[in-house]
Parts: structure tokens; sequence; C-alpha cells
């Protein structure tokens, strides 16, 4: 299976405002499959090493056990590709591209979108589509912020207070420690590698002062150097911004809807479960 990167599978899991694009990397566990492999070709079964390969890859991607929602999503999109692959085949336009899968795929998916028509959108809309997905356009906070990495054993709260302590009063710390430096880091990120409360009281720490924060692993000793605050951002600042995204996402969502409706000629099972 191809390796995945990070920012490709983050992008691929929120549903990002992109065409509907076929990426290799993103059909997991799809290689080994032979047509004579696949039993009924009416019948799209999603078996355990299909659902473990998109696990490990999300896992590999994102640092993370993946939630029930965004496992959905994944197999969602496998099964997305195995109707378009069946499509191709029945089509014959695997002629040629036997051993590419995702040629087959893509030439299915792009006679799929040429068939698609865009839907109009005035200014009004375009404004009240923008308010719902302010998340997306607002300037988060970012945080430039330091920390020092001591040995395991050394890592309690308590002699991490006597570190920072140290610190703090210009005095040799008993404890050696590695400096990592952060820089500009949003608060999302932030949220994502150490935890919300992390975020909420890194936010509030005085600059240049070390403190020990609890992370979702344990107490860190760190200190806050640079904070610069979010920002709202108005319609009018990237209205040309909102309109690409529009488009793409409203691509984005004709495309899926179309194939699902392909799809409705398959039975989806998953392995283990009755019809």
């Amino acid at each position: 299976m191809k390796p995945f990167n990070s920012p490709i599978l983050q992008r691929f899991v929120r549903e990002p405002l992109t065409h509907f694009v076929v990426l290799g990397a993103l059909i997991f566990a799809a290689d080994h499959w032979v047509l004579g492999e696949r039993g009924d070709p009416q019948e799209i079964l999603i078996t355990a090493k299909i659902y473990e390969d998109a696990r490990s890859a999300f896992v590999g991607g994102m640092k993370r056990e993946p939630t029930d929602a965004e496992m959905k999503v994944l197999t969602d999109r496998w099964v997305d590709n195995e109707v378009l692959y069946r499509e191709g085949l029945a089509l014959g336009m695997d002629r040629g591209d036997e051993a590419m899968k995702e040629r087959v795929i893509f030439k299915v998916l792009t006679a799929t979108q040429a068939g698609l028509a865009m839907p109009k959108i005035d200014e009004a809309g375009l404004r009240a589509w923008f308010e719902t997905r302010r998340d997306r356009y607002d300037l988060p906070a970012r945080f430039s912020f330091e920390e020092a990495v001591v040995a395991a054993g050394d890592a309690t709260p308590e002699k991490l207070q006597k570190f920072v302590l140290a610190l703090n009063t210009n005095k040799e710390p008993e404890v050696e420690a590695g400096l990592r430096i952060f820089k500009d880091r949003p608060r999302s990120n932030l949220i994502q590698s150490y935890g919300e409360p992390f975020a909420d009281v890194l936010e509030k720490s005085a600059p240049n002062a070390w403190v020990v924060l609890q992370s979702n692993e344990g107490p860190r000793a760190v200190r806050l150097t640079e904070l610069t605050p979010g920002r709202a951002v108005s319609y009018d600042e990237i209205k040309e911004t909102v309109y690409n995204d529009w488009k793409e996402f409203t691509s984005t969502q004709l495309t899926k809807s179309a194939i699902r409706d392909i799809g409705k000629k398959y039975r989806i099972r998953y392995e283990g479960k009755s019809s």
C-alpha cells in the first residue's frame, strides 16, 4: 500500500473545498484486488482488511485513532472509488490500463463530472454560504512558544515545577533538558497536539515565563514567546476566494451525489454482516 502523507490525509478527512480528486494514495487496500476475487459483480464487500488498512493509514498520517465519523468518510470514499472502477470495467475503459486502476477510475470520474451542471448563486447566497463557514476563513490565534524536554523520569509535575522555578529565577536547573521551538502555530494545531486545556492556559500565560501545563500526554514545561490574536475576516476581503471555494465545494457535492446514484445498482456489505 502506498504511504499516506499527513496534509493530503487531513484535507481528505475534512471533506475539503476541492474537486473530487482520485489519488492513488487514497485508494487503500485496492491494488491486490483482481477481478476474479470480487465475487458477485453487483456486490461491493468492505472486508476487514480494507477497514483496517483505512484505519492504519489514518493513524499513520494523523497520529491518532479515527472517530467513527472519520472512518465512515474513509470507507465511503473507498466505496465511491470501487463504484467508479467497476463502471469503468463495465464500459471497457480498462483496455490498455489493466495495471492502472487509478486511471480507469479517473476516466469514469471525468465522464461523470462532464455531465454535471453547476447551479447559479447570487451575492446574497454567496454571503450566506460564507457566514456558515466562517471558521474556514477567520484568522486563528497563532502561538510561538518553547518547550523544555526533560528525561521521562524527570517529567513529574513536582520535578517540572522545580525546573521552571529555577529557569524563571535564573538559577541552574537540577536536570538537563533539550529545547523545542515552535513558531506561529495555530490554535487548532495546539489542540490536536496537546489538548484544548493546554491551549486555553497557554493563551492566558504571561509571555516569556516558564510554566508547567498539563497536556494530553502529561505535564510539559513551556513558555509563551509571542501570541498573535485571531481576527475575523470580512466577506469583501476574500470575495473571489469564497466564490472559488463555493464552486469547488458544489462540484464535490454534485459529483459525490452522481457517484452515489451510480452506486445504487450495487449492494454494499461489510464483511461479517448480512445484507
